[in-house]
């Protein structure tokens, strides 16, 4: 049993979201041109992640008052948000997209360039393989590693991110 202040993250929850809103856009949150990673953000919200660090842009994962954090709506701070983060919303990484659970996270650097383009959430499993949900190219359970897709090169590098189930 967890002690009081501990938050538990609901993949199902999440994943029912990722779902729901997979090809249109929630009228709760605002709508970006490049939406991949808000809409992964809401997904995580709806799973229950807890938001901390506003009204500073540069620190926690968030939205509220018209504003966010770049962490929320951006992949490339997603990425570092969840490789650094020690309280909140936090993860892990783990080595291969096997080892993801319904509810995770996978960042992408399309161009191995070190500058993180693209994130999607974990929704359904073929045997071992992760099928992912996203936004921008609005896409449902398509196979975690794009090499169909046109922003994909034979270079590109993955992040998997396992969301820790306990918050505090």
């Amino acid at each position: 049993m967890l002690g009081e202040g501990y938050l538990v993250y609901d993949r199902e929850a999440a994943v029912h979201y990722a779902n729901t809103w997979w090809d249109s856009y929630n009228p709760a949150y605002p709508k970006f041109d490049d939406d991949c990673t808000n809409y992964i953000s809401q997904c995580l919200r709806a799973g229950g992640a807890p938001m901390w660090g506003s009204p500073n842009r540069l620190q926690g994962w968030w939205i509220g008052g018209g504003t966010w954090s770049l962490s929320w709506s951006t992949p490339h701070s997603l990425r570092w948000y969840l490789g650094t983060s020690k309280r909140g919303l936090t993860a892990k990484t783990v080595q291969s997209a096997e080892q993801l659970d319904l509810g995770d996270i996978i960042v992408y650097d399309f161009q191995n360039d070190g500058r993180y383009d693209h994130s999607t959430i974990v929704t359904a499993k073929d045997g071992d393989m992760p099928l992912v949900n996203a936004h921008t190219y609005n896409v449902r359970q398509r196979t975690w590693d794009y090499k169909d897709s046109y922003a994909s090169t034979p270079n590109a590098r993955y992040i998997f991110f396992k969301i820790n189930d306990n918050f505090s």
